[in-house]
């Protein structure tokens, strides 16, 4: 049985669907997948042994060059290509227009969720069959259910007997051979630190991840950080300037940051689809979340911890911060600082290192609510 998926972006989004190809797969052997997936990502879903072919597009890229793109034909031998196989079954598992169309451009049943599961409910204008999920679960339990009801397999349950997976019970099916990580050798202690993200809101103060890599440093951990535009390099420079031991790394692909990341022996990431990698690789990662909702698409799987606020008005959802009270001020390396976005005040330097030294040292840790003398917004 051939099936196509389509799955394009962003990275969280794509290493979610990771864990319903594995089970997929052993469920029904006889299943033969292929995944259209954003040009930038294509390195990702070639890592799963499950995946025999993966076609690049290039939506974010062709908006911003539409009539260049038209004129190369890009578009055109995409369909092209889209096209050289008839599928069994399409899985839409992603639920906006974009991919359901997509979705339509292929040979083959398509399939995906309902109008009522949807991130965009038109979506299912393109959908032969749709099938009900629910909204409340995790990004990784719901793209489990849609394969399991696409291709007509029981879900594996858990200790527990239901089918939410517990977080020390998944399986991404990464093949480390193909990302190319080597056995480790050094003995030197390394944390990598994830503080680039999309929205302005989910940054974490430079002030707090300078007064972090020297307690990292204190206890001679070696800190990395990777950069991926000039804004996130900016930063690095930032957050490493006068504190030894921490170093901004080269430019990176997403397997050369794979090795890295698999090779630390924890990671600190703010709310970014890098945070997942680390997650799917198994590394020690304490993710911290301001305005953002760790329940519904936060990292998940064995040695992960995440610190939520409880400033009241988070989590809110919003890429612009929404908080209405006084100013919220803190001292950090030194330097007094007005917290911005404030719902990270909660997560403080001495907080985050004392829950990433339990999560290293002893493993699977819960969700922490971080304390916080707020009362209103």
């Amino acid at each position: 049985m051939r099936v196509l998926i389509v799955k394009v972006s962003s990275l969280g989004d794509i290493i979610h669907t990771l864990p319903a190809i594995t089970e997929a797969k052993r469920a029904r052997p006889d299943v033969r997948f292929d995944w259209v997936v954003e040009e930038n990502f294509v390195e990702v879903a070639s890592w799963h042994p499950a995946v025999e072919r993966v076609i690049p597009v290039a939506i974010r890229r062709w908006r911003k060059h539409l009539f260049k793109t038209l004129r190369k034909g890009e578009i055109s031998a995409f369909r092209a290509d889209l096209k050289r196989v008839h599928y069994d079954l399409v899985i839409d598992a992603q639920g906006l227009i974009k991919s359901g169309l997509i979705s339509r451009m292929a040979r083959g049943l398509t399939a995906g969720m309902n109008n009522n599961s949807s991130r965009e409910p038109l979506a299912t204008l393109f959908y032969n069959r749709v099938f009900s999920v629910p909204r409340t679960l995790h990004a990784v339990d719901r793209v489990r259910e849609l394969f399991s009801r696409a291709l007509n397999y029981e879900l594996s349950t858990n200790v527990f007997g239901n089918s939410l997976l517990q977080a020390s019970e998944v399986n991404y099916g990464l093949d480390l051979a193909r990302i190319g990580v080597a056995p480790r050798t050094s003995a030197t202690k390394t944390l990598v630190f994830l503080h680039g993200t999309t929205w302005e809101t989910k940054h974490w103060p430079v002030p707090y991840w300078r007064a972090l890599a020297r307690l990292a440093a204190a206890k001679s951990y070696k800190v990395k950080l990777p950069w991926g535009n000039q804004q996130e390099l900016d930063r690095a420079k930032a957050i490493a300037k006068g504190i030894a031991g921490v170093s901004v790394l080269d430019k990176q692909t997403l397997t050369g940051l794979a090795r890295h990341i698999s090779q630390a022996d924890g990671v600190v990431a703010v709310d970014t689809g890098l945070g997942h990698l680390a997650a799917a690789l198994e590394v020690p990662t304490l993710s911290l979340y301001g305005p953002t909702n760790p329940g519904l698409s936060g990292t998940f799987g064995k040695y992960q911890s995440r610190l939520q606020s409880n400033l009241p008005c988070a989590p809110c959802m919003s890429k612009k911060c929404l908080y209405t009270g006084a100013p919220i001020s803190d001292t950090a390396d030194a330097q007094k600082f007005v917290v911005q976005p404030p719902c990270f005040s909660a997560h403080k330097p001495e907080a985050v290192w004392s829950a990433l030294h339990r999560l290293m040292t002893e493993g699977q840790a819960p969700l922490i609510i971080s304390n916080s003398a707020f009362k209103k917004c």
